[in-house]
């Protein structure tokens, strides 16, 4: 009987089996191509079930499957042709629900795969050993281009930057009348409203201390970087976090020298360190010591179903592949309760919201 399920959680499957068919992976470069230099063999697979750990240990010919309740062999090619019909299914499917192809259930009975997302409390969805199957294993987070591409960063309202508006004191009708301005998420209507009233939005702090000191932890002075770039991205319309990055340069909100900058490549590099942390496990709400998380990177399905492995193996790689294809986006502006003057121990602030996603394209 066919069932449906979302684009992620069909993409993470098509990911894995594809891993255990080909028995290998190559790593990526930073504009989404294979290393054609660079070719790991994948010896051994642990996932999680509704049954505990599994094993999935790939032989020259066969997948065996071992587990607490399950010992078992399945040619690879069989994942291999299971792996096909997904991709294809999700090729053909405009929505977010695809329907299980033909003959894709009796082989997830056979093989005894009954969630399509793994269970996991270090939020990794595979662990890979490569060349070796006692080789340590290596925590990844399946992220796919033919489904939705779920945020790197989406904190919430933890995340939210605040600016204090300075310049003039609004009366408290003026402030209702800017708030009531356009639908919801007009956000911009109103940031340029308060300019055209003579307010002034000044970078104030991170609204939340736990983000907060996790931010400092990268760099003392990462929230206003990173609320500078979120304030230029609604203004600009900028949302590449590479060109971002050059507009904030150019800005140098932290006014630092000028051999800092060009030189050293100071705002890249900060950049880089932040999108780094997120991509391994860093949360605005969780408290981050810069120890690293079991999360070692990714494994990318590309648009023609192309996976590739980045990981902190690869550091450089893997930074220079998140700086080139990360954008800021916008969240929801009731969710995350942001995009209207507050008041707050006498001051008004407005605040923004940082949420960071893989591009599509």
């Amino acid at each position: 009987m066919a069932f449906d399920a979302t684009k992620k959680e069909w993409s993470e499957l098509y990911a894995f089996f594809r891993l255990l068919a080909d028995g290998y992976v190559y790593a990526g470069t930073p504009d989404v191509k294979q290393n054609e230099t660079c070719c790991l063999p994948v010896a051994r697979v642990q996932r999680e079930e509704h049954d505990g750990t599994r094993n999935y240990i790939v032989g020259k010919n066969d997948v065996r499957i071992w587990g607490e309740t399950i010992d078992k062999r399945i040619p690879r090619e069989d994942f291999g042709t299971v792996a096909d019909l997904i991709l294809q299914a999700l090729r053909e499917t405009e929505g977010e629900n695809v329907t299980s192809p033909d003959g894709v259930e009796g082989f997830l009975d056979e093989a005894a795969i009954y969630d399509l997302e793994a269970k996991t409390d270090d939020r990794t969805d595979l662990k890979v050993a490569f060349y070796s199957e006692e080789a340590p294993l290596t925590g990844l987070c399946v992220r796919s281009r033919i489904g939705t591409l779920y945020p790197l960063l989406d904190g919430g309202r933890t995340a939210n930057f605040k600016f204090e508006q300075t310049g003039i004191k609004f009366a408290s009708p003026t402030i209702n009348k800017i708030n009531a301005f356009g639908e919801e998420d007009d956000v911009l209507g109103r940031m340029q409203m308060i300019e055209r009233l003579g307010g002034i939005l000044k970078y104030n702090d991170v609204a939340d201390k736990i983000f907060r000191s996790n931010l400092s932890m990268l760099d003392l002075h990462m929230g206003r970087m990173l609320g500078e770039m979120t304030r230029l991205m609604w203004l600009n319309g900028i949302t590449k976090v590479s060109e971002l990055t050059e507009a904030v340069k150019q800005l140098n909100p932290l006014k630092i020298k000028d051999e800092l900058i060009t030189k050293h490549g100071y705002y890249e590099y900060k950049v880089k360190e932040f999108l780094l942390a997120i991509a391994t496990g860093m949360r605005p709400a969780k408290v981050y010591t810069g120890i690293e998380s079991a999360i070692d990177g990714c494994l990318f399905v590309t648009g023609d179903g192309g996976v590739l492995c980045y990981q902190r193996a690869f550091r450089q790689v893997f930074a220079d592949f998140l700086f080139q294809n990360t954008r800021l986006e916008k969240g929801p502006v009731q969710k995350d309760k942001y995009g209207y003057l507050e008041r707050e121990n006498g001051a008004y602030y407005f605040k923004l919201n940082l949420k960071v996603g893989l591009m599509k394209r």
